[in-house]
């Protein structure tokens, strides 16, 4: 289900109708979209949306976590399933997916605490990436030889392409 879209001028220069396609809307929010190439797009929701999206994630979070610390059968079966829900876990290595598994079942826990889902998505990327590593022999390769550790890259400026862009 996707949102219905608006463009930011008609919130600001039309809000009842604004208001009006919100409330039409089977997944009340819509897609606010703004100009600048800097300006993330905004989605628009009613609170009792948001506080249901909301109660949905903590207890299917609360369920699984309950499910995990049930019995070692249970983690394991989540072990094995787990390429279902992410196909690139398939590169990893062995112990990489048991310790993927720890951490997402840790942050989800501790996500959840703080009402805040950015930790979990974090996560979900930073592994995703280390699975991109391990999908390339020759990346890998260059990774694991032995050398200097220079450190994290910095991220590059906001609206940088990138080099031989």
């Amino acid at each position: 289900m996707t949102a219905p879209e608006v463009n930011f001028s008609e919130l600001s220069n039309k809000p009842v109708e604004t208001v009006r396609k919100l409330q039409q809307s089977t997944s009340r929010s819509l897609r606010v979209h703004r100009r600048g190439a800097e300006d993330e797009d905004l989605l628009l929701t009613t609170v009792s949306r948001a506080e249901q999206v909301a109660e949905v994630a903590s207890t299917t979070t609360k369920l699984f976590l309950a499910l995990m610390e049930h019995d070692d059968r249970t983690r394991t079966l989540v072990t094995d399933v787990v390429p279902r829900a992410f196909p690139w876990v398939r590169f990893l290595p062995k112990e990489g997916v048991r310790q993927f598994v720890v951490e997402l079942v840790e942050t989800l826990e501790a996500a959840d605490s703080l009402e805040n889902p950015a930790p979990v998505a974090h996560l979900v990327a930073a592994w995703r990436s280390t699975a991109e590593v391990h999908a390339d022999p020759e990346l890998l390769a260059v990774l694991k030889r032995d050398g200097a550790d220079s450190g994290a890259v910095p991220e590059p400026p906001a609206g940088d392409p990138g080099p031989g862009s």
